[in-house]
């Protein structure tokens, strides 16, 4: 399994990203928010996912990690490809079909070629959870709109830490990161003892 590439962009259209690393020039099919990253820049590192088929053994490439687990998600619904998990995120950003999903808003997704309103429906139903699971839905909380940044290494490992402790994710990322709001500067510790009083 390939993690990422890192090395010189030597070629690069809004499809198509050809990363030189070791001699070895990968071509990688990006969406267009990944396009608007690295444009105009000599060296990149792009995160990787390995689609492998009989007949194709082709290369996607994801300017973070949260567009790469947003895509692998997409992918889990039936009858969303490859393709057409780049074409939505190359139609919304990470946070927007984040936020298109939690508030339920099929039509959104829609307007994304080739997703029906059933496919959209089916986005929304199998994946309204999983998003804050995973934590992709960051800076989104249960309003739907984006909030002020947190810090996201504190958060993760907060979440992770009550997680552990048998508390389901979603109420937890929503008390952890109106915490995090109120007090910016909070250290993991702080947090988790916090949050503790908090979550029903």
């Amino acid at each position: 399994m390939i993690e990422y590439i890192k090395g010189e962009l030597t070629e690069l259209t809004p499809a198509l990203a050809t990363i030189e690393a070791a001699g070895i020039g990968y071509g990688l099919n990006i969406s267009l928010n990944t396009f608007s990253a690295i444009q105009g820049k000599k060296e990149v590192k792009l995160y990787v996912y390995e689609a492998i088929r009989e007949d194709a053994h082709q290369l996607f490439g994801f300017v973070n990690k949260k567009e790469r687990e947003m895509f692998l998600l997409l992918i889990t619904v039936s009858g969303v490809g490859a393709n057409t998990a780049r074409m939505m995120l190359s139609g919304m950003s990470v946070a927007e079909l984040c936020n298109a999903i939690s508030t339920g808003n099929a039509k959104l997704i829609q307007n994304v070629k080739g997703i029906g309103k059933m496919t959209a429906q089916r986005i929304i139903v199998d994946l309204r959870d999983k998003i804050v699971t995973l934590g992709i839905s960051d800076e989104i909380p249960a309003g739907g709109q984006i909030a002020a940044p947190v810090n996201n290494q504190v958060k993760d490992e907060a979440i992770a830490a009550l997680t552990m402790l048998g508390f389901a994710p979603a109420p937890t990322q929503k008390v952890v990161l109106q915490i995090l709001q109120a007090q910016p500067d909070a250290p993991v510790e702080q947090v988790v003892k916090l949050a503790l009083k908090q979550i029903k």
